[in-house]
């Protein structure tokens, strides 16, 4: 965890003093004051829809030592002094989120531990919960939490970290061209894995070349020393290889992969199952969630592990016994006897095709019915991109197709347009109409997958089939 003086803390953000002393020590540091821990900083962002200034009270009413401010008003002077605690100390900084970059660099550079950067256009969450899972059999491991992998994310995950740290995971979210490289100047990874490359960010940057570019930043990033893991059976593997300093592993399940999967097979559950190959061995693995495309995720996973030195046995409890992060491929059963696979976090062509896969492979005493909302950030491709993946419902084992959202129209006109049954395709403006359609399709022995990107809230959606509606009566 972040720990420095006052002083110290002034210097690295460059910030003024306006009350409390220097010496005043401070431990961890928050960007929520509900997220406040006695003896922490706490920095007053200014968001969207909230202004942290407002909830300066609340954090030192938590405890915090410390307040990051952008600007100085009355209110917050008079929380100091209501506080009347005289280790209070009061910095103003000119850039919230520069002086929480700042501090997670600099605490960065007291670390000792490895630091395994990860990105991709998919999987990368559900990778990092291999991985942590994998190395905490063996390691006290710090890894991305939520959503914290952006500008703010990554700092924030580097201060969670400590001497007593024997591992770091640090998931990085790309938007634009030199968003990892900057991101890696802060986490400074000793090892980085790349998922695969498709065309999630194409809006942003306009071709798949330009998104292998950005996704290479990271493998550029490695040093000498570390190492670098890629999808042996991604086409971008090649080229992203070419501009790795570090050595370099590749996983997956063809020739090339040193890590690697044969005799995939998916369990009576949904769940596969698959022989693992590596130098340490061979070994059967089970996971622990639906989906062939997760076999990619558990290797990269186990590739990191080895190279750590875990043994294979170790490697293979953690796979076999991870925990995800939520909206990931959760399966839950409904008190009515409704199954619902919720992977409502994100979208895009590759991932959806792969959640279908999914739904296709489990059994159900029902119908499969799938809801899958719009892919954001596809720009020009988009339209084409929905229709393309219409087409691939009808090869899918899907009974019912409910769209959501203006772009995924063109999903229900691709099904259409293959051969899909018109009758079992519904078309919904919004998560609340999908629910509501859902309300009275929905029968006992369903399986529902629920997928579209973040901003359709699909999880809405879920939240209603495990929580219905009663309906009053007449």
């Amino acid at each position: 965890m972040l720990t420095l003086s006052v002083g110290t803390l002034v210097e690295i953000t460059g910030g003024e003093l306006l009350v409390g002393p220097t010496v005043t020590m401070v431990n961890g540091l928050a960007i929520d004051s509900r997220e406040v821990q006695p003896g922490a900083a706490f920095v007053a962002f200014v968001g969207e829809h909230t202004d942290g200034h407002a909830f300066v009270g609340d954090a030192l009413a938590s405890g915090a030592r410390a307040v990051l401010i952008t600007r100085d008003d009355v209110g917050i002077r008079a929380a100091i002094e209501e506080a009347g605690r005289a280790e209070l100390a009061l910095v103003l900084v000119e850039d919230a989120r520069a002086a929480v970059e700042a501090l997670g660099s600099w605490h960065r550079g007291r670390l000792m531990c490895p630091v395994i950067g990860i990105t991709g256009s998919t999987g990368k969450t559900t990778t990092k919960d291999f991985m942590r899972s994998v190395l905490a059999t063996r390691m006290r491991v710090v890894a991305t939490t939520g959503n914290r992998n952006n500008e703010l994310g990554v700092p924030l995950t580097v201060m969670d970290a400590g001497t007593e740290t024997d591992a770091l995971v640090v998931e990085m979210a790309m938007r634009g061209p030199g968003q990892i490289d900057h991101l890696c100047r802060i986490a400074r990874p000793t090892a980085g894995l790349v998922t695969n490359v498709g065309i999630s960010h194409v809006e942003v940057l306009g071709s798949e070349e330009a998104i292998a570019s950005a996704k290479g930043e990271l493998v550029r990033a490695i040093p000498e020393t570390g190492r670098v893991f890629l999808n042996g059976d991604d086409g971008w593997s090649d080229a992203l290889e070419s501009g790795a300093s570090a050595g370099v592993t590749r996983y997956g399940l063809g020739p090339t992969a040193q890590v690697k999967a044969t005799d995939v097979t998916v369990g009576e559950d949904g769940r596969p199952c698959f022989v693992m190959h590596c130098e340490q061995g061979v070994s059967d693995v089970r996971l622990p969630l639906p989906g062939r495309h997760n076999v990619y995720n558990a290797l990269a996973a186990a590739s990191v592990g080895l190279y750590l030195e875990m043994s294979l046995e170790d490697v293979v409890a953690g796979l076999e016994g991870a925990t995800f992060s939520k909206w990931r491929m959760e399966t839950f059963e409904s008190a009515s006897g409704i199954i619902v696979i919720n992977d409502a976090y994100n979208a895009n062509p590759t991932s959806m095709a792969a959640a279908l896969s999914a739904l296709d492979d489990v059994p159900v005493a029902g119908r499969r019915i799938a809801v899958l909302g719009d892919m954001a950030e596809l720009g020009s491709l988009a339209e084409l991109a929905h229709f393309e993946l219409g087409t691939r419902v009808v090869e899918s084992a899907v009974d019912v197709l409910i769209v959501v959202g203006e772009r995924a129209r063109h999903i229900g006109d691709g099904a259409r347009a293959a051969g899909f049954d018109d009758a079992a395709i519904r078309p919904c403006a919004s998560a609340e109409e999908a629910s509501e359609v859902l309300d009275d399709l929905l029968e006992p022995g369903d399986t529902v997958l629920v997928k579209a990107s973040r901003v359709m809230e699909l999880e809405t959606v879920v939240e209603g089939i495990m929580d219905p509606r009663v309906q009053p009566s007449a």
